[in-house]
């Protein structure tokens, strides 16, 4: 078992802006703190920061540089960038770290600190537990003379753009593709309409103007009803839905219905299974729509689940050496492309194998029948342990056992939050909806 965490979870630290743990003073010695651990002895080492577009996201950018530089390390801020650009630019910059001040989907009151070891991906589990073991420690400044530096990187945007560029084919072009771009008033506006603008395409745009108090308000990923009208208005081919921090996408096809990450994980399983380039299984979590996994599997492709969170979608991909894994949220990690979940190079493989099938949006993702799935979540005060009670259990069979193997069950605590997701999927959706009632009375009436 893995040692418990006081401040970090699976991705970095986060919660509502003025509540410990996420403000100034705290942001401050974590930036010393993560100073300390990454210098470890050597010579100044430098660490990239970046952010969404939150208000308080000043407030922490700053707090971090101080506390990075009381510990000796050089800075390099980026100014608002997507949490996937943080990863990439960290690796082509050497650093020693990339820190991203946001809290991707979540509303402005809230944000956090989330972080890329040097290679591009999360941090270790040994290296976040010294931070938090260093963060008891009383916070002391080093020598003048030994103070880090911090530098403004202007050209980071279009280092990014060029990267997202290369990650499809030199000899793909989105010229005649008609899009319409939802940037969610976050980190991607002034990045993903110039990437496929660059491209080809006829790029219109909604939710790129960001004034620090609107990111994720009624747009993006997870509010995708304003690009579906705007698809349809424009009578556009796509929709590209990004979410505040640009990690996650959702797209809307010429039909304006909704295509999420379940379906855009099967497109570009397909034609990466067909042109010989996926390796292995395809990794997604228990939440995957099991229509997924019924659909790869008639194209002979091994379907894997890990539990919910990209930390551990990525982590079951190493194990098992895939190269293509997601959630059914948006968020899609092509490893053959770089090295986190990346809203604009996900959106940018589903174009691409349009481009070279000819094929729109709609067509590709027929391969793949959604079950009916319906979740509702449930407070509960008594902890995690009300689902193993024997009355939920014997619920859960019972709801099993009607289903008949033709769906699942699932009951899940919340990572981030004090609920039981109960979680029902079925080929029927009246059946779906009764015995997802049924369950979810049960653990409330358990939880007393």
């Amino acid at each position: 078992m893995k040692p418990k965490r006081k401040y970090f979870g699976t991705d970095g630290i986060r919660g509502t802006v003025g509540t410990p743990p996420i403000t100034p003073e705290f942001v401050l010695k974590l930036g010393w703190a993560v100073g300390r651990i990454l210098k470890n002895g050597q010579s100044k080492n430098k660490v990239l920061i970046g952010k969404d577009t939150r208000i308080s996201g000043y407030m922490f950018e700053s707090a971090l540089q101080a506390g990075l530089s009381a510990a000796g390390m050089d800075i390099r801020l980026l100014g608002p960038m997507p949490t996937p650009a943080i990863a990439y630019l960290t690796r082509t910059f050497h650093a020693q770290a990339g820190i991203v001040i946001s809290a991707s989907h979540n509303p402005f009151q809230d944000n956090g600190i989330k972080f890329f070891s040097d290679h591009g991906t999360k941090l270790p589990d040994e290296i976040e537990l010294a931070i938090e073991a260093e963060l008891e420690q009383p916070m002391q400044t080093v020598a003048s003379d030994r103070l880090g530096k911090a530098e403004r990187i202007d050209d980071a945007a279009g280092r990014y753009i060029e990267f997202c560029k290369s990650t499809i084919p030199y000899d793909i072009n989105l010229k005649g593709l008609k899009i319409v771009v939802d940037c969610a008033h976050g980190a991607t506006y002034h990045i993903a309409p110039n990437v496929f603008r660059e491209l080809g395409a006829t790029v219109e745009t909604i939710g790129t103007q960001p004034n620090g108090l609107n990111i994720n308000a009624g747009y993006g990923a997870t509010q995708p009803q304003a690009l579906q009208t705007a698809v349809l208005y424009q009578k556009a081919d796509l929709g590209i839905a990004l979410d505040g921090d640009g990690d996650r996408v959702i797209m809307i096809d010429s039909n304006g219905e909704i295509v999420d990450g379940d379906e855009l994980l099967f497109v570009i399983a397909q034609a990466r299974h067909q042109a010989g380039t996926l390796q292995n299984a395809v990794v997604g979590t228990v939440m995957s729509n099991l229509g997924l996994e019924q659909a790869l599997k008639k194209q002979g492709i091994q379907f894997l689940r890990a539990a919910v969170g990209d930390r551990y979608v990525l982590e079951m991909m190493q194990q098992h050496k895939s190269n293509l894994g997601g959630e059914s949220s948006g968020h899609v990690i092509c490893l053959d492309r770089t090295t986190t979940g990346d809203g604009i190079v996900t959106a940018l493989q589903v174009l691409a194998t349009s481009v070279q099938t000819g094929l729109p949006l709609h067509v590709l993702k027929r391969g793949m029948q959604k079950y009916p799935q319906q979740m509702i979540n449930i407070p509960i005060t008594r902890g995690a342990e009300i689902v193993s009670l024997p009355t939920v259990q014997s619920a859960v069979h019972e709801a099993e056992q009607q289903l008949n193997g033709r769906g699942r069950v699932l009951l899940r605590p919340s990572g981030t939050e004090p609920l039981i997701r109960v979680m029902v999927e079925g080929i029927d959706s009246q059946q779906v909806e009764t015995l997802s009632s049924q369950l979810a009375k049960v653990v409330a009436a358990a939880n007393g």
